[in-house]
């Protein structure tokens, strides 16, 4: 896990172990004595690509320090129907509250790396690779992107705050491409910051447009078909990167990339996912 990741990882739990635990796990502590010890394996149940055991290591961390974690398969993994992706052992107690906390967010994150690899596999022998996109649960995103990665896909930025994207209704509102650009020139020159520049373009004619007014570090074909795609491949000739975005389907993907883009964009990969079935099951 990146090191600028865990705050928000952090976070994330504790507000997990809020909505859940609140007051008490009572139903526990009605059934179960305090000093009770027991030990609990994670089932996978559908063969994929497993993520976030990472993550449910630092939930059981959180709420019992003493709680002894053997892992014995790697968070991205290809697993299958049966695979034990790690153990716990200690109080009874901590074990159950963790238990749904843990699920929830590894069932999805492995859907979410399940879904990429698949994709990523789609365009094997191509240079193109898999982008994720914003799209994603709120509050959830660092968990989306790791599992992005995980499955063998890259990330594209991570909000607002990590690159300048001029979309549509920016270059829309600033009056056109030129004047978005240099807007956005000026800006990083007087805030003093270094930000990749992306631009959207919606015509080939914006692709001269843009190289008009300065170029930029990538250009996103936003909704383009793919004869589109290849001629403005051919216009860009490689002066910058390129991103297919928009409209691009599981049956498409590769068509687009054999066009020869770097990268194409899916926002499908964190908000049409389903989770990988797994449980926590006690081993007794």
């Amino acid at each position: 896990m990146k090191k600028e990741y865990i705050p928000f990882v952090e976070e994330l739990i504790e507000l997990a172990i809020r909505e859940d635990i609140g007051d008490g796990d009572h139903t526990s502590l009605a059934t179960i004595p305090a000093d009770a010890r027991g030990k609990m394996q994670l089932l996978v149940k559908q063969d994929g690509i497993i993520a976030g055991i990472e993550v449910a290591r630092m939930v059981f961390d959180r709420l019992d320090g003493s709680v002894a974690f053997d892992q014995r398969i790697e968070d991205g993994a290809c697993v299958r129907r049966g695979d034990i992706a790690f153990y716990v052992e200690g109080r009874i107690l901590s074990l159950l509250q963790a238990e749904r906390i843990v699920l929830n967010i590894m069932q999805r994150m492995s859907g979410v790396a399940t879904q990429t690899a698949a994709y990523v596999k789609l365009l094997e022998g191509t240079h193109c690779r898999v982008l994720d996109t914003r799209k994603t649960t709120p509050g959830m995103r660092v968990l989306d992107k790791m599992a992005v990665k995980l499955g063998g896909g890259e990330n594209h930025r991570m909000g607002l705050f990590d690159m300048i994207l001029l979309k549509d209704n920016h270059i829309d509102f600033a009056g056109g491409i030129a004047n978005a650009l240099g807007a956005v020139r000026g800006y990083l020159a007087d805030t003093g910051r270094q930000l990749p520049i992306e631009v959207e373009v919606r015509s080939l004619e914006d692709i001269d447009e843009v190289f008009a007014a300065g170029g930029a570090d990538r250009i996103m074909f936003d909704n383009f078909t793919v004869e589109m795609t290849r001629e403005g491949v051919r216009r860009i000739a490689g002066r910058c990167e390129t991103e297919s975005s928009g409209g691009i389907r599981e049956e498409t993907m590769r068509a687009y990339a054999e066009c020869g883009v770097d990268y194409v964009s899916v926002g499908a990969l964190t908000h049409q996912i389903r989770s990988l079935d797994m449980s926590l099951k006690a081993c007794v």
